[in-house]
């Protein structure tokens, strides 16, 4: 299975679209069997959920995501987890002992600005 984490930098991304790119985890049994990260191709409508979905992704991580994103993950049937901050070595730890939730929110800003809205 493969995790991806919208990422800036060593950390989870405020966006999921306008992350510099998404650090891949491939797991089995529970650990870490391989790890790379992939550049973001670019912020364009409905073009990165495909993008990971064809990269094989089962899971994707995000501190904010908007909704359109949201519904074709789940039309790809790969889980969604949003909410999320923190350095990727703890997000990728608290996701493998299960301690990640999702709180389910919508980005509904639709310039991102730094920021989106609840």
């Amino acid at each position: 299975m493969k995790v991806a984490i919208a990422a800036d930098g060593k950390a989870c991304s405020n966006h999921f679209g306008h992350c510099s790119g998404f650090q891949i985890y491939e797991i089995e049994n529970n650990k870490i069997i391989d790890e790379k990260f992939i550049p973001n191709p670019g912020h364009k409508p409905n073009y990165l959920p495909n993008y990971l979905k064809e990269a094989g992704i089962s899971v994707i991580i995000a501190s904010r995501m908007g909704g359109n994103a949201q519904q074709l993950f789940r039309e790809h049937k790969i889980e969604i987890i949003v909410g999320v901050s923190g350095s990727l070595n703890e997000v990728i730890k608290n996701y493998l002992k299960g301690n990640l939730k999702s709180n389910n929110k919508i980005c509904s800003d639709r310039v991102f600005s730094g920021n989106c809205q609840d």
